[in-house]
């Protein structure tokens, strides 16, 4: 199991810049990708980033590029996210999660540990 809390998220201008913050504990950091996903109300949740162990392999949403940065620490065991020039369409509660593998992966249900989220608001 790995325990996962987000921080970081708040309310922004459009243009603006969040960078939000996850904290995990558990099992060992190497043995597992992790993500971002986020859900907008009356949304499913979507893919925003993911990367792995060493963020040789990192992939974004196509929403996302070139204004979002993965990255993570692992000697602090922390995973970040960081949103730059954001758009109202970013609004959203982000979570941060653990996977179940170590390569990247996209997909929803490979991911088995969720942390509770944090809210992003972008006004326009």
């Amino acid at each position: 199991q790995v325990q996962l809390v987000e921080s970081g998220g708040g309310l922004v201008q459009a243009g603006g810049s969040l960078r939000l913050s996850c904290a995990t504990s558990g099992r060992t950091a190497s043995d597992y990708a992790m993500g971002w996903f986020r859900q907008a109300p009356g949304m499913e949740r979507e893919f925003v980033a993911v990367t792995d162990w060493t963020m040789t392999n990192r992939h974004y949403a196509e929403s996302v590029k070139g204004r979002f940065t993965i990255s993570r620490e692992n000697a602090k065991n922390t995973l970040y996210l960081q949103m730059n020039n954001l758009k109202p369409e970013d609004t959203a509660v982000y979570y941060c999660a653990a996977s179940k593998y170590a390569i990247p992966t996209m997909e929803f249900d490979n991911y088995d540990n969720w942390g509770q989220g944090t809210q992003v608001t972008v006004s326009s």
